[in-house]
């Protein structure tokens, strides 16, 4: 029922369509291999294969082809969905988030944009800061000094516009800096460059 709830809800937009829908995390990723979304609203909770081991296994068969993922769960912050966010998700919210902001944080995932339940954003960074860090890879080291900078900057929480501004750029010129330190690093967005950041102790 409450998957049903979420497919009208989206349905009723002009710029959103459900393309399937599945009853356990296994059952997800072979409904992505035959529809393709843009999204997948996964629940956390789920039968057989949950929503953080289903994410993974989506990143793992798809890579930098993996949809936006987006998380549903019922708490501000648990390790399940910091996990997924490790996994690979976009981001979070709750399962009793207003209909609008459900849409609204579909589009902005969809866009690229990283989503996080509304008081649990610095608890989320905070449990990532706590954990031990590791000297970042080869893949670090095809950054410029200036993509550096930008990646600092990003994973510190700045918009593209405050970046450019911190750093006398164009919001352009930002945006392709940030583009293409996600390609190098390969990584799909931003929640997974701050992940990053934190993961080998670049901030």
């Amino acid at each position: 029922m409450f998957r049903a709830g979420i497919s009208m809800v989206v349905d009723s937009q002009p710029d959103l369509e459900v393309v399937g829908q599945a009853d356990d995390g296994a059952e997800a990723v072979e409904v992505v291999e035959q529809t393709r979304p843009d999204v997948v609203v996964m629940d956390i909770q789920m039968p057989g294969l949950d929503g953080v081991a289903a994410t993974r296994a989506l990143g793992e068969r798809f890579g930098e082809a993996c949809p936006r993922i987006l998380v549903l769960t019922t708490f501000d912050l648990d390790e399940a969905a910091a996990a997924a966010i490790e996994a690979g998700a976009s981001g979070f919210l709750l399962k009793a988030a207003d209909p609008a902001f459900l849409l609204a944080a579909i589009r902005a995932v969809a866009s690229g944009s990283q989503v996080v339940a509304a008081g649990a954003t610095r608890q989320l960074w905070e449990r990532f800061r706590a954990r031990p860090t590791r000297p970042p890879g080869p893949e670090y080291d095809e950054l410029t000094e200036r993509e550096r900078q930008i990646l600092r900057r990003a994973a510190e929480g700045l918009s593209n516009a405050e970046i450019a501004e911190a750093e006398f750029l164009a919001t352009g010129t930002v945006k392709t800096h940030v583009s293409r330190i996600l390609s190098k690093l390969g990584l799909r967005d931003r929640v997974q460059l701050v992940v990053y950041a934190y993961e080998h102790g670049l901030i």
